[in-house]
């Protein structure tokens, strides 16, 4: 596997983090520094180091959760509470997959598995997520299809839904179900300005074709890979 794969499965930092590790010069594979993130290590063969001490490698582990409001979606936090403390039973260093703010909620993966974030979140795999949001004031036929057409909320950076429907939920004509396919940074939140409105609550319904269903707030499962894999593409509830 990579090496920067393995520091991340190694609970030592994401695999973005772990490059930089690398390219410092403070990874070693059997006694030689190792400055290229790519570069093939086999996990029980090759004697991996960082800072000259051993790293381990961990079994990959997947778990997903109804992500709570006022949680925020990193490993450690000087203000808020981090994700990864909720999920109590896990000894395995976890790293969520995409982010949700911390006014925002629901399905969120966690894993350690640093090939299979980067595999759910590359746009070439076309894998959607649905969100409800709540609206801070009623939103009408004309005002979808200005929303369809999408905004520009950077600069030169032009984003559109996949699809937008208003819900037929209390109350009326103010809950939508929004697919987008890259999901950046507020995305949502930022079109909905853009378009005149606030987000009055924001819940990430699907990930591809897995479904969020029975889990109550803060409450998560652990899957194996194929069950996790099954569920996003073929379909499933959590």
């Amino acid at each position: 596997m990579r090496l920067n794969s393995f520091l991340s499965s190694c609970g030592v930092a994401s695999r973005r983090k772990s490059e930089i590790l690398i390219l410092e010069g403070r990874v070693q594979v059997n006694g030689k520094i190792v400055l290229a993130p790519f570069f093939q290590v086999d996990p029980e063969n090759d004697s991996v180091t960082l800072d000259k001490k051993i790293l381990k490698f961990s079994e990959h582990v997947y778990y997903v959760i109804n992500k709570p409001v006022g949680y925020v979606c990193a490993v450690s936090d000087k203000y808020d509470p981090v994700i990864v403390d909720l999920i109590s039973d896990c000894k395995e260093r976890l790293y969520p997959v995409g982010r949700l703010d911390r006014e925002s909620e629901g399905l969120l993966i966690l894993t350690n598995d640093g090939n299979f974030t980067q595999s759910v979140l590359h746009p070439s795999k076309k894998i959607f997520k649905e969100y409800e949001a709540l609206l801070n004031i009623p939103i009408n036929k004309k005002q979808i299809e200005r929303w369809r057409r999408g905004f520009e909320i950077e600069e030169g950076r032009h984003v559109a839904p996949i699809n937008i429907n208003v819900m037929d939920q209390e109350p009326l004509n103010q809950w939508i179900s929004i697919t987008i396919a890259e999901g950046l940074k507020r995305e949502i939140r930022l079109m909905a300005k853009q378009a005149g409105f606030n987000v009055k609550r924001l819940i990430r319904r699907k990930i591809g074709k897995m479904k969020l269903e029975k889990l109550k707030s803060g409450e998560f499962i652990r899957l194996s890979f194929s069950d996790l894999y099954t569920k996003i593409f073929n379909g499933g509830v959590v």
